[in-house]
């Protein structure tokens, strides 16, 4: 038999009718029906015969008398008439509740298995109304309007995300085309000038692809970082340090306030460092000249938190939540002129989340700057978590 005939037969098999809930149900009350009456009909005749003869026996009935007789034919037929009654009764309530409840049942799981259907098909804005079967259903319900809203986000984000992709490849993919068709043509000579430029974009595109390299690792979050027991205020001061030259040359004042006396902490200094990295160069990028930048570094017995405050462009209360998405950008047009891709500050929630804390962003509105406050627990990730 062939792959293809194989697949097919498997196909017809799984397309079967089965036996649907309703059925199942019914069986099921049969069943329990069936086993109660069979026990109720051996115990009444084993152990009930031989109570009522002693119960008559005590009444001074004789034992082979015929009122004896006549009394144990009675016991019988009442017995096989209370167990026959006792059971149609059941028989015809249980018919009537399990009709009722399988066809709410089956409506249930039908309105969700056609939601699943529609979201399979893409239709991520579908919902399923609460069954009003009791808690169980209701959370079925919740659960599957949860996931088909976190499908509906994980389609949008996927979508921007090539979309923004390509973008951010097309302009210098584009440049560099534009300049090694020019020099082809001899229409612009290979001088230093176009050589600059052709390599800026060049390293344009590596920095590019190294972001994303480092979004895909920081997201890999418990897998992805080396945690071992460090101390703060030497990586804080190193990493200001090598940002030091980059906010000479924008004119932008870098100050920071980091004790010497903070608790060493668990965590992935290189990770960390990252983080950090991110963050000035993110406060740098939206700080004009003339601006001020503030790093401090508090701790407590449980939390170490590094805030980050810059004076410069501030973030609109509307873009808040969605600032560590990857490409968001509040200013997209300004931001490429800087040269953000978009995705340094999700890397660095990705990093604080890796390591059991957070990562959250402040600001009083445009034109009024922001503060991004890291926290990380002491203990390490298995603390935090």
């Amino acid at each position: 038999m062939s792959a293809p005939d194989h697949l097919q037969n498997n196909t017809v098999r799984q397309q079967k009718p089965g036996v649907g809930l309703g059925a199942r149900l019914m069986g099921a009350q049969i069943l329990v029906l069936l086993t109660g009456g069979v026990t109720t009909w051996i115990v009444a005749a084993i152990v009930g015969p031989p109570l009522f003869r002693e119960h008559l026996r005590r009444a001074g009935v004789g034992h082979g008398s015929n009122e004896q007789f006549h009394a144990e034919q009675a016991y019988r037929y009442a017995t096989v008439l209370s167990i026959a009654v006792a059971v149609a009764v059941a028989a015809a309530t249980a018919l009537v509740v399990t009709a009722y409840f399988s066809r709410r049942l089956q409506r249930s799981m039908a309105d969700v298995s056609a939601a699943a259907s529609a979201v399979a098909s893409g239709r991520y804005d579908i919902r399923v109304a609460p069954a009003g079967l009791g808690a169980d259903f209701d959370n079925l319900s919740g659960a599957f309007n949860q996931m088909a809203r976190r499908l509906g986000t994980i389609e949008l984000t996927r979508r921007q995300m090539f979309s923004d992709l390509a973008h951010e490849i097309r302009t210098p993919v584009s440049v560099l085309g534009v300049y090694l068709q020019a020099v082809e043509d001899g229409v612009r000579p290979l001088d230093a000038d176009t050589m600059a430029m052709l390599r800026e974009q060049a390293d344009r595109l590596v920095r590019f692809s190294q972001d994303f390299a480092a979004l895909a690792q920081a997201e890999e979050a418990g897998s992805a970082i080396d945690v071992h027991l460090d101390t703060p205020a030497p990586l804080v001061t190193s990493t200001l340090a090598a940002a030091a030259g980059r906010y000479a040359a924008k004119g932008v004042a870098l100050t920071s306030h980091v004790p010497a006396d903070l608790p060493q902490i668990r965590w992935d200094p290189q990770r960390i460092g990252q983080v950090l990295h991110n963050l000035l160069d993110n406060a740098l990028r939206h700080t004009p000249s003339g601006g001020h930048v503030d790093v401090r570094v508090t701790a407590d017995p449980r939390d170490l938190v590094i805030t980050v405050t810059d004076d410069g462009d501030g973030i609109p209360a509307e873009h808040l939540p969605r600032i560590f998405e990857r490409f968001y950008r509040v200013d997209a047009a300004r931001d490429r002129e800087h040269g953000g891709a978009g995705i340094g500050l999700a890397i660095a929630k990705a990093i604080a989340d890796a390591h059991g804390g957070s990562l959250t962003a402040s600001s009083m509105g445009s034109g009024h700057g922001a503060t991004f406050t890291l926290v990380v627990p002491v203990g390490g990730p298995a603390a935090g978590g």
